[in-house]
């Protein structure tokens, strides 16, 4: 980081462990950009999903994360299981994590704020190793489970609570290899 460049805080770990209300929390009282890096790889697999593909179609993933349009990162579809599960899978997509790499470290750079605020997996390990503030936010996975069953009970999704538990587990397994 040059003497110039936005501060940037990274905020790790795992799904629905609260790290995205730390960061806009933290993002709004420092007043500094924040990106949900997690939504760039759900929006890739709704854009996907809406074009009838399927996730794990490597070609169609990988184009689609290329012409990524960051504009509409608060389509509440983001949100939903759909768009959750296909993002781990896309994820996997070492081209789709590289078109996104680049697109989460040149984000704080025409930010115009003093800092920036990143919160997803890989934050302060992969993509602002350098970070000169980190953190990592875990929790039981019954515990993450039981307020994102509840937020898409909200949302009007009909999903079982096993359902999300057994999704997160999955995820979590996904992710971690």
């Amino acid at each position: 980081m040059t003497e110039h460049s936005p501060v940037i805080i990274a905020i790790d770990g795992t799904a629905a462990s609260g790290k995205g209300t730390l960061a806009k929390r933290l993002a709004k009282y420092l007043d500094y950009a924040y990106l949900d890096t997690g939504l760039l790889y759900r929006r890739v697999a709704l854009t996907l999903i809406r074009q009838g593909l399927p996730t794990d179609s490597r070609e169609a993933a990988i184009a689609a994360a290329r012409a990524l349009d960051p504009a509409p990162l608060d389509d509440p579809k983001l949100r939903g299981t759909e768009a959750g599960r296909g993002a781990s899978v896309i994820g996997a997509i070492p081209e789709v994590r590289k078109t996104l790499y680049d697109f989460q470290r040149n984000f704080p750079a025409p930010c115009g704020k003093a800092g920036a605020i990143l919160d997803g997996r890989d934050i302060g390990t992969v993509i602002f190793p350098e970070a000169p503030i980190k953190f990592y936010v875990d929790a039981d996975v019954a515990a993450r489970a039981q307020p994102r069953h509840k937020e898409l009970l909200a949302k009007g999704e009909t999903i079982a609570y096993e359902t999300v538990l057994a999704d997160m587990k999955e995820r979590h397994a996904r992710d971690s290899a």
